[in-house]
């Protein structure tokens, strides 16, 4: 399909079905970014649109259209794709609305997309109820609406479900080159991955921005993201949809604490694409990444003439996850040659405004500053005034400053305003053209400087995600089922025996032995409802136990002791993502601290050891204040049976949760499960 998806992003002949506004917009604006193809409007009735000689039919055109913009109904959308892929057209932007996007409202529209794809072929489509492309490189605009763009050498690509959040997005004035900007809205048959693969490919593009709705296939985002890392390009995605609705209902801890939002996050993080929460995140990321690509490190040096400013970075940074490194002796002493002695020499650096207009000493200010080692990136804090106001000069110099600073260090820098007004888009263009960064927003950019930080990790491909399973007819395991079936995957479980009344309970003491939990059956969360008591020593105090808690049946089991510390472990099926593994603080805790890391499955021993050391309990599991460390094997392992288990069910999982998993010196034991599962409906 790349062949035919190339023909329509960059294409040599482009026709556009439709009379109305949208459709006049669409030749307007191929004319207006200067499209040099043929360009064919299509109207029955009328002689021209927006000014171009019409054709009466898709028949009589002069040959098959690279790229089609169809602006008509639903229904006559479907004829006209039949029509377009009959003759051998590249692709088609498909602009109507009404298509499984809006079933429940007009109850044909899921099985009008299907004709759709039907009809298509092997001819591409974008959407339906998308707007389509714009090619700021070729000079294309398949597109209805204004945008903000201009004509580029090269730049990052934007790929959005959204079509007003892709408007939204040329029209940002950071002066950040686009090179393509593409909505998928539907994704009836392309998505997202398979345009960014294809975006990926040319050479002129930099960078990939996803505004993502909803992941789609699994296996071709995995594909782009591979690709991306062949090339050596980054991908940024902001992904969007953290409600609770997905969250409610459920039976276990472990679903409440993942949800869509933690599956989503951690697919992005587990295939190497960093994420953001804004739009301007997005766009200061992209902004980075087309300059300076990942950078090595997240060691910064702030440089500014206020100490206010060096405190806001200085203080932005602690929750952004950037260092300052300590000024090295030789950046003192060159500090102090160009500053005198009245100022405090630190990173960040506030100069003061002694050197203010003075060029050179700005220069060898800068230059001091960026001999440290190790330093992935250099910021100079500058706002600039109204344009209105005039008299720029002295900042002209700070720019002047920086870029012989860059060529003295050979290290990437930036300057930043600390307010998105007070860069102007021309001095954006122009800080581009010159390789510096033109960063607007303190706590964006230092968020942009950590995703790129992140993106210049060494990381290893991943082992292909663990497919989504469909089960159906869901029933859940009694605790001591579940931990049978953990356990014939390797799960520790202590030894226990299932009683029907509160006699039996105490009759079973004899054959479990002390000190003993008893647990009432059916009740999934058991200790705010009462129904578990530990620490029994005696066949009387079980008795008594029983005849107290809200269940007729019971589970009698060795209480297992000298925990360091209490786990959860669980995974949820997320239809979007895959299944989610999430390790989290345990027992009574999980609701208090809400303390958890997540992963997808297969999770290898190294990603399960570092979302374990993420996790604010870690210092319990290392062994805090001369406690003994927990047995980190063990953990391990545990998490690696209940891995295994599911994996061994073919996709028929829906939830397993352990809370908790005792963590002991030597050891890790499963003293409560569930297991929710059914049939696979694939």
């Amino acid at each position: 399909m790349s062949s035919a998806l190339e023909r329509l992003l960059r294409p040599r002949s482009i026709a556009v079905i439709g009379g109305g506004a949208w459709c006049a917009n669409v030749v307007a604006e191929c004319r207006k970014i200067g499209f040099e193809g043929a360009l064919w409007p299509i109207h029955p009735k009328r002689d021209e649109v927006a000014g171009v000689p019409t054709y009466d039919s898709i028949a009589s055109l002069p040959d098959a259209p690279d790229a089609t913009f169809i602006g008509i109904n639903r229904h006559a959308t479907v004829e006209a794709v039949a029509e377009l892929a009959e003759m051998g057209a590249g692709g088609a932007v498909c602009f109507a609305s009404g298509f499984r996007e809006a079933d429940r409202e007009t109850g044909d529209g899921a099985a009008l997309q299907d004709r759709l794809l039907e009809v298509a072929g092997d001819m591409v489509l974008l959407g339906p109820n998308c707007y389509g492309l714009i090619n700021y490189l070729d000079g294309a605009a398949l597109w209805p609406d204004l945008h903000g763009g201009r004509p580029v050498e090269r730049g990052v690509a934007i790929v959005a479900q959204s079509s007003n959040i892709a408007i939204n997005l040329t029209m940002q004035r950071r002066g950040l080159p686009l090179a393509y900007v593409v909505t998928v809205g539907n994704q009836a048959q392309t998505g997202f991955a398979e345009v960014g693969m294809c975006l990926l490919d040319d050479p002129r593009v930099t960078a990939l921005g996803l505004y993502i709705e909803g992941v789609g296939d699994l296996r071709a985002f995995e594909a782009l993201a591979e690709k991306a890392r062949r090339l050596g390009k980054s991908i940024v995605a902001l992904k969007v949809g953290r409600s609770d609705e997905a969250r409610t209902g459920a039976v276990s801890h472990t679903a409440s604490l993942a949800g869509s939002d933690a599956g989503a996050s951690a697919l992005l993080e587990r295939l190497g694409i960093a994420e953001t929460r804004s739009l301007p995140a997005l766009l200061e990321t992209l902004k980075l990444l087309h300059v300076t690509g990942p950078l090595p490190s997240n060691r910064i040096a702030s440089m500014s003439c206020s100490g206010g400013e060096a405190s806001l970075m200085a203080d932005t940074g602690l929750s952004r996850g950037v260092v300052y490194p300590p000024l090295e002796d030789a950046q003192r002493a060159d500090l102090a040659g160009a500053l005198g002695p009245k100022v405090t020499l630190a990173n960040p650096l506030d100069y003061h405004t002694y050197i203010w207009g003075d060029e050179a000493a700005i220069e060898q200010t800068f230059t001091a500053m960026m001999q440290g080692s190790g330093l992935a990136l250099g910021i100079v804090v500058l706002d600039f005034p109204k344009v209105e106001l005039g008299g720029a000069a002295e900042w002209d110099q700070v720019i002047r400053a920086v870029h012989k600073t860059m060529a003295n260090s050979g290290k990437p820098m930036a300057i930043l305003a600390s307010l998105p007004e007070n860069l102007p888009e021309k001095v954006a263009e122009t800080l581009f053209g010159l390789g510096i960064v033109p960063f607007t927003g303190m706590d964006e950019a230092l968020t942009a400087i950590a995703a790129a930080a992140w993106l210049g990790m060494d990381r290893s491909p991943s082992e292909p995600l663990l497919l989504p399973g469909t089960p159906g007819n869901l029933g859940t395991h009694s605790e001591r089922e579940a931990k049978e079936a953990l356990a014939r995957h390797g799960l520790s479980v202590p030894k226990s025996i299932e009683a029907s009344n509160a006699e039996s309970a105490a009759a079973a003491v004899g054959e479990i032995g002390f000190p003993l939990a008893l647990k009432g059956i059916g009740i999934a969360h058991k200790t705010e409802a009462g129904a578990v008591r530990v620490g029994l020593a005696s066949a009387e105090e079980v008795r008594a136990a029983a005849h107290a808690m809200p269940t007729e049946s019971f589970l009698v089991e060795r209480m297992v002791q000298g925990a360091v510390a209490e786990l959860l472990v669980g995974v949820t099926l997320d239809p979007a993502h895959g299944y989610v593994l999430t390790l989290a603080a345990g027992g009574v805790q999980t609701e208090i601290l809400k303390d958890s890391a997540t992963l997808l499955l297969p999770a290898s021993d190294v990603e399960i050891e570092a979302a374990l050391d993420r996790l604010r309990i870690a210092p319990l599991l290392a062994g805090y204040r001369g406690a003994p460390p927990a047995d980190s094997a063990a953990i391990v392992a545990a998490v690696q049976a209940v891995q295994e288990f599911v994996a061994a069910q073919d996709g028929r999982v829906s939830e397993v949760e352990i809370n908790p998993l005792l963590c002991l010196p030597q050891g890790a034991v499963a003293v409560d499960a569930l297991i929710r599962m059914g049939d696979d409906n694939d």
